[in-house]
């Protein structure tokens, strides 16, 4: 869910200025899934722009402490977010963990990295929400520990339905700074591709698994 359109259009303005956007309908990128699409997000380009992830870190960081006040722990999804997750643990003031995709093979094997007390309500920050299986393995790291996940807040999210249906089971309540829903409006209220693309692009979201 965007929380703020004015929020939601800066954020794709800037993602798309420094290219971490890119969209291609006729010769779509594949995801790891084997998915076809003719979006490509790499939030990690947010970093080296020190301008575009203070604007990022600040508004997360009004979301966070806006929704779930002050007793709460920070815990980024690496990679992707786990500098994003400190930035607005730092600002906030608040303790910070970041999760693994799985436990490492040595060492004390942690999943978790840090040190935030059992029990804490931790809100999971993620640089971008797709399928879901990804950010959803995070927050069951993070329960399993005894962790009392409050929601997630990404930078993007795809908006599936089929991906949200998994948060709200999960009873995960998700933000996002914005998503794939106003980038298509933005493009559309732009001119800046014709109607058959953006008729490709509406189509992709509604069943990504067989749009080719």
């Amino acid at each position: 869910m965007v929380l703020d359109k004015k929020v939601a259009e800066q954020t794709i303005n800037y993602l798309t200025q420094i290219n971490a956007i890119k969209l291609n309908t006729k010769n779509p990128f594949t995801w790891t899934s084997g998915i076809k699409s003719p979006i490509y997000c790499d939030n990690r380009l947010i970093l080296s722009y020190p301008n575009i992830r203070k604007f990022v870190a600040d508004k997360m960081s009004d979301i966070v402490k806006n929704i779930y006040g002050e007793d709460i722990s920070i815990a980024g999804v690496a990679t992707g977010a786990i500098a994003i997750g400190a930035m607005i643990a730092e600002r906030l003031n608040l303790p910070y963990a970041y999760v693994r995709p799985e436990p490492k093979g040595h060492g004390l094997k942690n999943q978790i990295e840090g040190s935030i007390q059992e029990g804490t309500n931790v809100v999971v920050i993620e640089d971008l929400i797709s399928t879901g299986k990804s950010s959803l393995n995070a927050i069951n790291a993070l329960k399993s520990e005894g962790y009392n996940v409050m929601g997630m807040l990404s930078i993007f999210s795809y908006n599936f339905q089929f991906a949200n249906k998994k948060f709200k089971d999960e009873n995960i309540l998700i933000n996002s700074l914005s998503d794939y829903n106003s980038l298509v409006e933005i493009i559309e209220s732009k001119g800046s591709l014709d109607n058959l693309e953006i008729s490709r692009l509406k189509k992709w979201r509604e069943n990504p698994k067989t749009w080719s």
